[in-house]
């Protein structure tokens, strides 16, 4: 090796060590949850697989920067992560006029309000309200569902470019070649002004979703209702949709908008 390509390696190695540790401190935030809120240092030990010695050191770290918490018996979220939770929810969280029409919309219809955004090959849901029933469709805020399967991909895919198709298509089972099927739902979706779902994503799930649109007409997110299948008769399908455009076309009159559907097109190129 040249003393050029030793230098060269010798740079590329601290910034790859930097990098390594910010994803090991990051899989340690990760273990953290609702149903997890503390950590021990065994738990942590295990569920990474490092050293003690590399973890002692990277939760001291994250005690450092307020992100950890010492606790007795473990570690809990620091009071650096509450910034952050506060900051991103200013942020993020869509306006209560929006969560008041999905509430109402959740509690006539008796199932579960979602609003979805297309991500690159995926739609993430940014806001939902729950469907008053015990047996419901649950899905969380940050939640990540692929776009080439259910209702709201129908709706969502509606300016999609066809390279964009071929690569949803790609990661889906089907291959490159549903791409054509893709377009073909997204368009009777725009045609009909609603989209259906029947067990495309989950078993025994139906959803109905319809377009959120901004001032120009774009579409920027879907509005949607899931639930189990023996709630969603076909005759009740006309009647879901028509209380959805309703409840859309007040939520697009309020100027919905939320971060992750601003770079909408730049992720579909």
């Amino acid at each position: 090796m040249d003393s050029g390509a030793a230098q060269a390696g010798a740079e590329r190695e601290p910034h790859g060590t930097s990098v390594r540790s910010v994803r090991r401190a990051l899989d340690i935030l990760g273990l953290l949850s609702e149903e997890r809120p503390l950590i021990t240092l065994r738990e942590i030990t295990d569920a990474t697989g490092l050293p003690k010695t590399t973890v002692l050191r990277l939760v001291q770290t994250l005690e450092e920067s307020g992100l950890l918490w010492s606790d007795e018996g473990g570690y809990i979220a620091g009071p650096g992560l509450w910034r952050w939770a506060y900051l991103a929810r200013s942020q993020w969280e869509i306006p209560r006029e929006t969560r008041k029409v999905m509430r109402d919309l959740a509690d006539r219809l008796g199932e579960t309000a979602n609003i979805f955004v297309a991500r690159d090959l995926h739609r993430v849901c940014v806001a939902h309200e729950e469907s008053p029933h015990p047996l419901r469709h649950v899905v969380d805020v940050g939640d990540e569902q692929p776009l080439w399967a259910g209702a709201s991909s129908k709706i969502l895919l509606h300016d999609a470019s066809e390279a964009q198709l071929r690569r949803i298509a790609q990661a889906s089972p089907h291959g490159e070649d549903h791409a054509a099927q893709l377009r073909t739902s997204a368009q009777e979706a725009a045609r009909r002004g609603y989209a259906v779902s029947n067990s495309e994503w989950d078993e025994g799930l139906t959803a109905v979703a319809v377009p959120l649109t901004s001032p120009s007409g774009t579409v920027v997110a879907s509005l949607s209702v899931s639930g189990p299948d023996h709630r969603f008769p076909y005759a009740a399908i006309e009647r879901f949709a028509t209380d959805l455009t309703e409840a859309a076309r007040l939520i697009s009159d309020q100027g919905f908008g939320h971060p992750l559907s601003y770079g909408r097109r730049s992720a579909r190129d």
